[in-house]
């Protein structure tokens, strides 16, 4: 449940990264058409919280690069059957526009075509597949995951999925609660049955970071992106440090522009952390090259 006043919202940004001598990938940020954007916006305006960036797709990759991010990971996800081969495509415009955007497909889970879908959008050279259970309502288990899974193996191709509970807005009369559909139980499971699918739960898989803690140590194809969480922002959450963490897993990523603070508050309060240079060289930029198979 989000707490008021929210943080962050008049926070001072900077110009740039905040140490430009080290490479930032930023592994999460939402590229979509501008009507879809418009909607999604209108939805944190009701739900959720301000969104501070209001950009076009091609203003914010160019936004980013001008502040140093030096790579940019394009997330998206299909709200409903039908829509994900256009979306793709889309994504794929942008990757092809912009030399330093990696894109990622998506399908709704369970739609008809899915393995088609996502041939399709592996051909046009997108690099990985998002999904968004809160969004897209589907369950780990459940009609056409195993689809999406096989596929991803079958092209080594990364797989995305916010399957963390948080944050989730009691006041949204959601279609079904994310403390159901999303459990890290059943991801494990998941990693389990397929150990070659590399996968990355964003927000660190807010708020069971216990548990996702335990698996990143566990199984080597689980990743966590820190979006949001290290920015101190998710409520009613206490993440672990990253010094905690198995470091080698851990990516940055904003969640750009779907924020409600400056763009560097996240980037700040890692290198706030004092972390050894290696290890920051790992979080901020080479595991997202790697997880995702970027040349860069």
């Amino acid at each position: 449940m989000l707490q008021l006043p929210l943080p962050g919202l008049d926070d001072p940004e900077g110009h740039t990264v905040p140490d430009p001598s080290l490479s930032v990938c930023d592994a999460h940020v939402h590229l979509f058409p501008d009507a879809v954007f418009q909607a999604m916006w209108n939805w944190f305006d009701n739900y959720a919280w301000p969104v501070r960036y209001r950009l076009t797709s091609p203003e914010i990759v160019k936004f980013l690069h001008s502040k140093g991010v030096r790579h940019v990971v394009g997330l998206h996800y299909a709200h409903k059957p039908g829509i994900a081969g256009a979306l793709n495509r889309y994504m794929a415009g942008l990757c092809a526009e912009y030399p330093s955007l990696t894109g990622t497909a998506t399908v709704f889970p369970g739609e008809k075509g899915t393995r088609e879908i996502l041939e399709e959008g592996f051909e046009l050279g997108l690099s990985g597949v998002k999904l968004h259970a809160h969004v897209q309502c589907f369950h780990l288990d459940g009609p056409g995951m195993n689809e999406i899974y096989e596929a991803c193996v079958a092209h080594d191709k990364p797989l995305v999925m916010h399957v963390g509970r948080e944050p989730r807005n009691p006041d949204y009369p959601y279609p079904v609660d994310p403390y159901v559909t999303c459990d890290s139980g059943k991801l494990e499971r998941v990693l389990s049955e397929y150990p070659s699918l590399r996968i990355c739960v964003p927000h660190m898989g807010a708020d069971e970071f216990a548990e996702y803690r335990r698996m990143s140590e566990r199984y080597d194809n689980l990743w966590l992106d820190i979006a949001m969480v290290a920015a101190d922002y998710l409520p009613n959450t206490e993440p672990p440090r990253l010094a905690e963490m198995r470091t080698d897993r851990i990516m940055y990523g904003s969640d750009f522009p779907n924020i409600p603070y400056a763009w560097d508050r996240e980037l700040k309060k890692v290198h706030a952390q004092g972390l050894p240079r290696d290890v920051m060289e790992r979080i901020l930029g080479l595991n997202c090259l790697e997880f995702f198979s970027i040349s860069a």
